[in-house]
Order: structure tokens, then C-alpha cells, then sequence
């Protein structure tokens, strides 16, 4: 044989031998891939009549399971019996409107393997359990159903998160939509009502949308200037009746018009607790966007955060804000550009009440077979540590004074020390947005917790975080720990 007919063979053998090995590929290890994927339509013919898996909480509450069809004894029925109470974490799977929440994430977990493919016979060989598997989930159904009542319908969410661990514990986002609505035959119009509800009940404002925090990033600016050795509680700052930002004609003001204390000179232990404007829009260009910046990421912002859904990342612009002090100042209040989740900010107030070290948020504890044995378990784990245990517990004084004496006082509860703060975003144009944060007990904690409404919540343009945020706050941590103490 000749030098180009072997040169020929051999390309005609590597051409055989890659369409094998795609073969090989398509057939039986992309094959799970390929079927699951919501494009495909033979996927998306038979997805509503196959069994799938529990989604539970630990208390026994079912979130969703699969029902035999009466009129069918091959196939199964997906129903989710609390409805819009969990249909943000939940979510939804439906052959004719796709999938989101846990359904969509776990989708492979939650499906059965008895469609006798060439993967599944392979899975079978090797001795895999081809039954659904079930998620067990962190959420107290208890706090959940409470959040949701407390919302009562507003445009709103609650996120509370066990600090220590980084579970979560609530995860409501306010109007919800009923999930059992988007299967069967109507789903595409059922779906298509929602997406056109002015409300915007299919928008996970949990995690997936984003705020201007207004004071309640306060907090942020407090722990970055105590980490740095800028500032301390006791430190004080000149009291003007308005602070004038750098290079331009503006002001910024307090919320009463007025200064911070007498006029003179205020502590910043004083200005946390009374959330004045002037003296962090002072603080904030002290310490420097590069500072707030770097405390901002350790906390979580500027970075993708692991969980079972794409969330928003929440930001704020350092780079953006080095040379314009202006800017900066306005920044530091939770103004311009700063931007974040109630699932950010639960994680705020879980670090500080987590002697500084981020919790990662995990929402699935386990995922366990048909026979109840766990086959993955979810570990606790650090995102990382935003400040010292010296500077959180400096933060966790400051902001108890903020409920036993300051602008979060609604969120008191009788006989539990509690630490928070407020805060009230105005966005142009448009109503406030109101927001508390905070965690209980402050000696020993046990729930950290952010809650916000738009437009000010019931009150409307006159709402504010310690008027309407602060005892939605109140009476969830109240609940939670009363119940736990009882247990």
C-alpha cells in the first residue's frame, strides 16, 4: 500500500472510530442530559405522567409529590399540596410550561429511571435504584406559612436563615401564584394570567430580584469601619444639620430634617441606632469605596452564589465609585447604585450574628431514596469571613441598641435580646422600599432574618422600615424561638 492510500485509511478509520465514540456519547452518556432537557419534546410529552420524587420538609410538611392517575394506572399526577406557600422554592414541572425551583435543579434526582434506556439499563445492571429519589428540604413550614400571613399579599419577601449553618429556614417571595394551576391542559393559559398579573407573582423577589437596601447596608459601612480601625461606637463625628457632597451643590439629609443629636458632635454608636444620613455619608467617603468595597464582597456581594437556582447578584460598584465621592456618599446609605436580595442581606445579619463568618445558604439537607436512606447530605460550609469575632460582636451591641432604643424597636420581643437594623430605600420615582434586618437571641442566635416590602408596605409613602418591616421582623423571630424554646 502506498504512502496516500494509507494516509487515507487512516483518516477513514479516525472518521469511524469518532462517530463511535459520538455514538457511544449520545446514546448512553449524554443520554440523561438530552432527555431531561426541557427542549425536548418527547421529554416534554411524557414528563407529566412519570413518577417523581418527594420534595419534604423536615417536619413531615409535602411540598410536592406524584399521585397515580386514576384514569391512567401507567402514569402519575404531579400535584403540590401548600400551593403558592412554597411555589417559589418548589417550583413546577409541566410538559407544556417547563420547569423552575427545585423541581427544575433536581430534575434529575426527582425523575424515575424505569424508561428502560440504554443508561437506565446500565444504571440497572449496576445495581442503581431506578425508583425517584426525594428532597428533604431546610425550610420550617411553621416560619413559612407565618411569613407568608404576615405579607398578607404585599409585594414583599422574607428570607430567614439559621446562622450557624447557613440553612434557610423561611423563603417567601409576596404575591405568590399556585403552582397546580400550570398543569394540565390549561397551563399555558394559567401561566400566561400570571405573567400578566400587574403584581408579577411569578418574580422571585427573594433571590432573584434587586433593592436599593437604603440604611439597612448601614450595616456594611458600620462593619467595615470598625474591621478597619476607622471608626468605633464611641467615635464622633462633626452633627450638621446636612452633609454637603464632595464637589457638587446636593445635600444629604436625615430623615427628620434635622441633625443626628444636638447639633454638635455624635457618636457613631448614636448615628447606627437613630440611622442618620449625614454621618454615614461622612463615614463612607472617609473609609473609601475600595474598603466598603472589599467588606461588601466578604459578606457575598460581587460573586455568584452556590444554590439550586440562578440568583441575583447583588453589587456594589467600588471601581465604579473610587474617584466620584459624591457617588460614594450617596452609596453608603444604600442609595445609587448598591443593589441587593433579602437573601443577601439575611446573610449580612446571619454573619454578624455568626461571629463574622458568612454562612453559605443551603436550602436541600438530603436527598434519600425510596427506602428513606440518605444518599447525599448537605454539610455546613463558609462562604467566608467578612470581619473578626471582636468587630461582630462590637456589631451585634450596636445594632441591639438599634431595637432597645433606636428605629427597630417594633422588632422587640419580651424577654429575647434582639439586634437589627432598618432601613428605607427611595427609589426615583416610586414609593419606599422598607427593610429590616436582624437576628435573636443576640447572646446565643438562632435565626437571622431579612424582611422587605415595596412602595412601603401598607403605608405607603409614609412606610418605613421600623413602621412596617421591623415588626413583621418581630413577631416571625418571636414565633420561630417560641416555638423551638416549646420543642
Amino acid at each position: 500500500m502506498n504512502g496516500p492510500m494509507r494516509r487515507m485509511a487512516r483518516l477513514v478509520f479516525l472518521g469511524f472510530g469518532l462517530l463511535l465514540g459520538a455514538l457511544t456519547w449520545f446514546q448512553v452518556l449524554g443520554a440523561d442530559g438530552y432527555r431531561s432537557d426541557p427542549r425536548n419534546v418527547r421529554t416534554a410529552i411524557n414528563i407529566s405522567g412519570k413518577e417523581r420524587g418527594l420534595i419534604v420538609t423536615g417536619d413531615g410538611t409535602v411540598l410536592a409529590r406524584s399521585d397515580p392517575d386514576p384514569n391512567d394506572p401507567q402514569a402519575y399526577l404531579r400535584v403540590y399540596p401548600e400551593g403558592p406557600t412554597f411555589a417559589h422554592v418548589a417550583g413546577y414541572t409541566s410538559r407544556l410550561v417547563g420547569e423552575a425551583g427545585l423541581e427544575e435543579a433536581y430534575r434529575n434526582e426527582l425523575r424515575s429511571r424505569r424508561d428502560l434506556t440504554i443508561s437506565d439499563v446500565i444504571a440497572a445492571l449496576f445495581g442503581r435504584d431506578l425508583r425517584p429519589e426525594n428532597l428533604l428540604v431546610t425550610i420550617d413550614a411553621e416560619l413559612q406559612r407565618a411569613a407568608v400571613a404576615a405579607l398578607d399579599g404585599q409585594r414583599g419577601a422574607v428570607v430567614a436563615i439559621e446562622p450557624s449553618t447557613g440553612a434557610v429556614l423561611a423563603y417567601v417571595s409576596s404575591p405568590s401564584y399556585d403552582p397546580n394551576t400550570f398543569l394540565g391542559p390549561s397551563a399555558v393559559a394559567n401561566r400566561q394570567t400570571v405573567l400578566d398579573d400587574p403584581n408579577e407573582p411569578i418574580r422571585d423577589r427573594a433571590g432573584t430580584e434587586l433593592y436599593p437596601p437604603g440604611s439597612v447596608f448601614k450595616a456594611v459601612v458600620a462593619a467595615s469601619a470598625v474591621e478597619s480601625g476607622i471608626a468605633g461606637p464611641e467615635t464622633t463625628f462633626e452633627d450638621p444639620v446636612v452633609y454637603e457632597l464632595p464637589g457638587s451643590t446636593a445635600t444629604i439629609g436625615n430623615a427628620d430634617g434635622g441633625p443626628c443629636g444636638d447639633g454638635v458632635e455624635v457618636t457613631l454608636q448614636a448615628a447606627l441606632v437613630r440611622s442618620c444620613n449625614t454621618i454615614f455619608a461622612a463615614l463612607s467617603v472617609r473609609l473609601g469605596a475600595t474598603a466598603i468595597g472589599e467588606t461588601a464582597s466578604s459578606f457575598g456581594f460581587d460573586r455568584t452564589l452556590d444554590f439550586p437556582w440562578a440568583l441575583a447578584e447583588s453589587t456594589f460598584p467600588a471601581s465604579a465609585l473610587a474617584d466620584d465621592p459624591a457617588a460614594l456618599a450617596q452609596s453608603g446609605i444604600g442609595e445609587r447604585d448598591v443593589r441587593v436580595t433579602p437573601l443577601q442581606m439575611a446573610l449580612v445579619a446571619a454573619a454578624i450574628a455568626n461571629s463574622g463568618e458568612v454562612p453559605q445558604p443551603y436550602i436541600v439537607s438530603q436527598v434519600f431514596d425510596a427506602d428513606a436512606n440518605a444518599r447525599e447530605v448537605t454539610e455546613p460550609r463558609l462562604i467566608g469571613r467578612a470581619m473578626s469575632p471582636a468587630t461582630a460582636v462590637v456589631l451585634q451591641q450596636m445594632m441591639e441598641r438599634v431595637v432597645t432604643s433606636g428605629t427597630g424597636q417594633a422588632a422587640s420581643i419580651t424577654g429575647v435580646r434582639v439586634a437589627g437594623k432598618t432601613g428605607t430605600a427611595l427609589p426615583e420615582p416610586g414609593r419606599p422600599d422598607v427593610w429590616f434586618i436582624g437576628f435573636a437571641p443576640v447572646d446565643a442566635p438562632q435565626i437571622a432574618i431579612a424582611v422587605m416590602l415595596e412602595d412601603g408596605g401598607p403605608l405607603g409613602e409614609s412606610g418605613t422600615g421600623g413602621s412596617v418591616a421591623a415588626p413583621i421582623a418581630g413577631t416571625l423571630m418571636e414565633r420561630y424561638l417560641v416555638r423551638g424554646d416549646a420543642g
